[in-house]
């Protein structure tokens, strides 16, 4: 993996954020333990409900809105609460802000499958899903922003290992939400215990990291604003827009690669273990396409490769032939990890000082994932009106094209600023 991906977030702090205190040694281990269980936290949520999306909207008598509500919303609130979580980190300190997170994240999962029955005018588990899932998307947006900080400042001399931990958890989390969930169901007949499953690790891990957050002392921060103004430069426009099309394809494929599957006629269960594949292969492309694309003068041939890869991967899990369906799935999964990592590595190779990658990391984030959950969007609109995918394998030839002409334009060897 790329380490300069781990951007600081509070890198416009002074007096500067020190490193967690911690004791010993043992005590150094015991957080790096629980920064990577924290991370393999943060995607499940996308991935569990998908598994099941069928059997939720069915059971739960769903009106077609809020599915469409329920795959985008989380998405949308990573881009409106990114910005929040240096502000919040200021006033209470970083791990005190990754604690209250896991904590709204067990709330929402603890919440997302009630039934708040005649409470609500006969809504049923409505409410509850709505509620619970905006919960969970606030709370991973504050753990995105600031996790990739404290690895980086806690383990400066073990970067190579946390990094590779902490990146991996957040895919493999991803996986297993996507693997293990229906499985969950089908031992246990109730979609609403398939999704309570995924409260029991958050839980865990708030647990754990809780006295390493309460022994933090808080101090006081000033936010000092230095670097260029990213929002005025073509260059950081070109890279943002870059990573809105690829947020677009990602969080569309977790959301509803596994529906798109079954609605083919792929059984739950081996929807879910194809999605989990694909998952896993992403982990692979993002492992290595950051290093190659740190060789070359620029990286405008691995990042249109890699768009194409992706953009032809989701259209053909939709429109090619089902017989192939695992060969589509793996050129998805490499396209798509090769790509979110490219997108990502632009932030210190299109940048000249840490002020200024932080401040693009922060404009890709919020305009990134808030723009880019209108992927998920119009893929639920699509289905809604014309009860097919098709329009979607369509949509995604388009996002993959136009993903191409950025990734080619961001890749030229310039600078924000």
């Amino acid at each position: 993996m790329d380490l300069s991906t781990l951007v600081d977030a509070e890198i416009d702090e002074l007096p500067p954020a020190a490193p967690t205190r911690v004791g010993s040694r043992r005590a150094l281990v015991y957080l790096g333990v629980c920064l990577v269980l924290i991370g393999l936290n943060l995607r499940s949520v996308f991935s569990s409900l998908s598994a099941v999306l069928p059997e939720v909207t069915s059971q739960a008598a769903l009106p077609g809105w809020s599915v469409v509500v329920l795959t985008t919303v989380p998405v949308t609130l990573l881009g409106v609460f990114a910005p929040l979580a240096p502000v919040l980190a200021r006033r209470f300190g970083a791990e005190r802000v990754l604690l209250g997170a896991m904590a709204l994240l067990t709330a929402g999962l603890l919440l997302r499958p009630v039934d708040t029955g005649a409470g609500t005018g006969g809504a049923g588990h409505l409410p509850a899903l709505l509620v619970g899932t905006a919960a969970c998307g606030a709370a991973i947006a504050l753990c995105n922003v600031l996790l990739p900080g404290l690895v980086k400042r806690d383990f400066p001399h073990r970067l190579g290992l946390m990094g590779g931990l902490y990146t991996t958890a957040i895919c493999a989390s991803a996986a297993l939400g996507a693997g293990f969930t229906y499985p969950v169901y089908t031992a246990t007949g109730e979609w609403t215990k398939a999704l309570w499953v995924w409260a029991l690790p958050a839980a865990v891990v708030l647990l754990l990291f809780l006295p390493v957050a309460v022994r933090q002392e808080t101090v006081r921060h000033q936010a000092v604003r230095d670097g260029v103004n990213v929002w005025r430069s073509p260059v950081a426009w070109q890279v943002t827009i870059f990573m809105v099309l690829q947020a677009m394809m990602s969080f569309s494929g977790f959301a509803w690669l596994a529906p798109i599957l079954r609605d083919r006629g792929v059984d739950g269960a081996t929807a879910g273990l194809i999605v989990a594949v694909c998952i896993v292969l992403q982990m692979l492309g993002s492992l290595f396409a950051p290093a190659l694309a740190a060789r070359f003068r620029d990286q405008r041939a691995i990042n249109t490769v890699v768009a194409l890869m992706t953009g032809a991967g989701f259209a053909l899990s939709i429109l090619g032939p089902l017989d192939l369906i695992w060969v589509w799935a793996g050129l998805l999964g490499l396209g798509q990890g090769s790509l979110t990592a490219c997108a990502l590595t632009l932030i210190m190779l299109r940048t000249r000082d840490g002020h200024t990658a932080a401040h693009l990391s922060g404009m890709m984030q919020g305009v990134g994932y808030g723009v880019g959950s209108t992927g998920t969007l119009m893929v639920g609109q699509l289905h809604q009106a014309t009860g097919s995918f098709v329009p979607a394998g369509i949509l995604f030839t388009v996002v993959g094209l136009l993903a191409a002409v950025f990734g080619y334009r961001s890749g030229r060897n310039r600078f924000v600023g």
